[in-house]
């Protein structure tokens, strides 16, 4: 079985410079950059392959189109990716975002290697069902809609494969932002467990995989559902999120019993670290 690493550090997917009003529109909107790579810095060694996809560094000219925030970059650097996957042919992937949209080529390239016999976990604050025209842009909030494929026409061209709702779980929900994303969500039938009955215990979660015939399960951590109380390493700062420990217990109790082939971890924010970075750019430093 081979496993890569995928540093994808885009950041694209994010419009969220005015929820981070103490960085500057470049470095909250670029931050997801040096989010993927200090996590793959931190993360332990392997012996693992490890690649980078390409991404367009410049903010100057962000253009939305089909009712996504730089789409047509998006679309490139989705092309790259499955390039790269492609080229890799892995069994496994362990992916370090970049915002929530670096899980949808992954996913979709296993669930079609895997022949559709996967499950998806999404642990997530949101639900990122949003759809193209409605109040907000950015992709990463479109990212469960188009592994789903309903998302855009030319994105569902490049995705390898589409993952049914009925094999997606959401964990840790609790920010739907809009009624009409909590009333789509129950028309995708799309299921989710609440933070009660996932704190002490991961039977639901595994009772819930074993329903859907799946051997293979593919997870998304987002930061933002950790509790603001205990960390704060994403955008997001909604009270109440699980605890470190148990997203931990949970993921590992799922590799115990299934066979994990994809894990994501997404949307670092890491404001220190930038703030840092903006320091010593303006030190007269010793060359």
């Amino acid at each position: 079985m081979t496993t890569i690493r995928l540093i994808y550090p885009q950041w694209q997917g994010g419009n969220i410079s005015s929820l981070v009003s103490d960085l500057s529109i470049e470095d909250s909107s670029k931050g997801y950059i040096l989010g993927s790579f200090l996590l793959n810095f931190l993360a332990p060694e392997t012996k693992n392959e490890t690649y980078t996809v390409p991404i367009d560094k410049k903010i100057s000219k962000r253009q939305e189109k089909e009712g996504i925030l730089d789409y047509k970059i998006i679309i490139k650097q989705s092309k790259k990716a499955l390039e790269i996957i492609k080229k890799a042919n892995p069994d496994k992937i362990l992916t370090f975002g970049g915002e929530c949209s670096t899980s949808v080529i992954p996913f979709t390239y296993l669930n079609k290697k895997y022949n559709n016999d996967t499950a998806v976990i999404w642990i997530d604050a949101h639900p990122d069902i949003t759809l193209p025209y409605d109040n907000y842009n950015g992709y990463h909030a479109m990212a469960v809609s188009a592994m789903m494929g309903k998302v855009n026409e030319n994105i569902n061209k490049i995705l390898p494969s589409f993952i049914d709702p009925s094999k997606i779980l959401f964990l840790g929900l609790r920010d739907w932002e809009r009624e009409e994303i909590k009333i789509r969500q129950k028309e995708y039938k799309i299921k989710h467990l609440i933070n009660k009955d996932i704190n002490k215990n991961s039977n639901k979660i595994l009772s819930w995989i074993k329903s859907t015939g799946a051997k293979n399960v593919m997870i998304h951590f987002d930061l933002d559902v950790l509790d603001p109380k205990e960390i704060i390493a994403a955008v997001g700062v909604v009270p109440d999120g699980l605890k470190i420990n148990e997203v931990i217990r949970i993921i590992n109790d799922i590799s115990k019993e299934y066979n994990l082939i994809a894990l994501t971890i997404a949307e670092p924010m890491p404001k220190i670290a930038i703030k840092l970075k903006n320091m010593l750019n303006q030190l007269s430093l010793i060359k």
